[in-house]
């Protein structure tokens, strides 16, 4: 009985000496807090008579540019990197990543990115997943831009959904060029499960979305991220503000991102639409853009800077606040701010002040 309580706290001690040493080496070595280390060090221990591994790892890193900050945040998310061999796993990896582009701080930022990379195999995993990128992109650079907009696709398995999801669109005679695009515009949703996929190809079909329009994507990418139940309740709140049903499914064809917007964003802009610019139903109808636009960012300052023009005298006649609201923030400025700062010198300030109300 003694012997076996003795062993028990011989155990307890080691464990404790060896936690205690863990996080000391996470926050000395890696730079990780103190808070982090020691949540880090409950899933990684580090043996103070073996440093050579961990220590070998940290000075991999730094050699292919990663920063403290880098080591940091990879070991928190990944900390079994401490244990990873840094000549038989990590080197042809990094060596493969940086011959296809991912030179200078690309390559420390898609691993924080996405540690989990680090857990592939080159010849199963990564060099396939970069074949079968390599079709629906004109160049190496614009692979490199879709995997640093979803790093996370670098772990989805190649032959599962994403595979199906390709194969399934190509088939429903979506082009190769509008898939590479969806990929890069919305990639999660070439990760989403295959069956979803199916409901939002065949939804967007009977709403009338032609598979060759360059709208069908958007729609599908709409169906496939929004829930059919908060489908429903976005299409309630246009409707408890006037909008028939058939009046919202006509917005949604001209753009599909519309009921990607949340409630609450719905309600908000609806609110400065009606309340604020007084623009009728059937004008939010046409430009159903309008909707997804920041109220605070793009639509109340270009409006105060038009309602000032207009109450100066400077613009005459009806005008459709279409143009302003659309046009790029450069061809705003130049249109409208800097064309008059010589008879209107405030409007730059009335442009980027945040208040809801202008003095004209």
């Amino acid at each position: 009985m003694r012997r076996n309580l003795l062993s028990l706290i011989q155990k307890r001690f080691l464990q404790t000496s060896s936690s205690s040493f863990t996080v000391q080496f996470l926050v000395n070595s890696c730079g990780i807090p103190l808070q982090s280390a020691l949540s880090v060090s409950k899933k990684i221990q580090i043996d103070a008579n073996n440093l050579h591994q961990p220590q070998s790892v940290i000075q991999f890193l730094k050699s292919n540019d990663f920063k403290d900050t880098h080591i940091a945040k990879t070991i928190e998310k990944w900390p079994a990197v401490l244990h990873s061999r840094t000549e038989d796993t990590l080197k042809p990896k990094f060596d493969f990543f940086i011959k296809n582009g991912f030179a200078g701080q690309l390559l420390p930022q898609l691993i924080v990115s996405n540690p989990d990379v680090l857990r592939r195999h080159l010849g199963s995993h990564i060099k396939p997943f970069f074949e079968f990128l390599k079709p629906f992109y004109c160049s190496n650079e614009e692979v490199i831009e879709a995997i640093m907009r979803a790093p996370w696709l670098l772990s989805v398995p190649l032959n599962g959904d994403i595979q199906l999801n390709t194969d399934f669109l190509i088939k429903e005679g979506v082009s190769i060029d509008r898939i590479a695009k969806l990929m890069q515009w919305q990639p999660r949703v070439m990760g989403q499960k295959h069956d979803k996929m199916v409901y939002a190809v065949t939804a967007s079909k009977k709403m009338g979305f032609q598979s060759g329009d360059s709208m069908f994507v958007r729609a599908l990418a709409a169906l496939v991220i929004v829930s059919e139940s908060t489908w429903r309740k976005r299409i309630e709140v246009m409707k408890s503000m006037g909008w028939s049903e058939d009046e919202v499914l006509c917005a949604f064809k001209r753009f599909p991102p519309l009921l990607t917007c949340s409630e609450e964003k719905i309600r908000g802009a609806m609110d400065f639409f009606y309340n604020t610019m007084e623009l009728e139903r059937k004008s939010l109808i046409t430009y159903p853009h309008f909707i997804g636009f920041s109220i605070d960012k793009r639509v109340r300052p270009r409006y105060n800077v038009m309602k000032v023009l207009e109450s100066r005298k400077l613009i005459e006649g009806d005008w459709n606040i279409a143009t302003p609201l659309t046009i790029s923030e450069e061809k705003f400025l130049l249109n409208y701010v800097t064309k008059y700062a010589d008879k209107a010198p405030d409007l730059l300030q009335i442009y980027t002040d945040k208040s809801e109300r202008v003095n004209t």
